[in-house]
């Protein structure tokens, strides 16, 4: 489903989700002037077709003592020490097995990749560096950046 099949109805429904998941049928339909049922038809289309991906719980990183953000731009080594599988395939495995990795993209330019880590403090941003990323055998390069303050900080897509 594309931008263009979504109406002004539809799009104030994923307005209203992206501020609050848990908001009611009923709350949506008085605020969009649908009848409840015709709000619950329309958010399983939407779910269906991919345009809602799933539900979550956002949480505070500083309530449970994970204070310390970090972006570090990865750059891969570029040959294969194996003919099985490429520097890029090894290390998108191995991110997905870290929890301390909460976003990583690919990117074009200089570095290959962009990691959002979330940790408790220095010591454990060290030890992550240390003995995991800098450790795996795909990793040439990284060079990291901490959060000093967060100005914004949104999951809303502008629709």
């Amino acid at each position: 489903m594309n931008d263009q099949a979504l109406d002004s109805l539809d799009k104030s429904i994923l307005r209203m989700l992206q501020v609050d998941g848990r908001v009611t049928y009923e709350q949506v339909a008085e605020s969009v002037g649908l009848s409840p049922s015709a709000v619950l038809r329309r958010v399983k289309r939407l779910e269906q077709s991919g345009v809602i991906d799933r539900y979550v719980a956002l949480l505070r990183p500083e309530a449970l003592g994970l204070g310390l953000t970090a972006y570090v731009n990865v750059r891969l080594e570029k040959h294969a020490q194996s003919a099985k599988r490429t520097p890029m395939d090894l290390f998108r495995a191995s991110v997905e097995t870290w929890p301390e990795v909460v976003d990583c993209v690919a990117l074009t330019g200089d570095m290959d990749f962009l990691l959002r880590l979330v940790v408790a403090d220095m010591p454990a941003y060290s030890r992550f560096m240390m003995d995991t990323l800098l450790k795996h055998p795909s990793v040439e390069d990284c060079k990291t950046s901490f959060v000093m303050d967060t100005i914004k900080s949104t999951t809303a897509l502008p629709l």
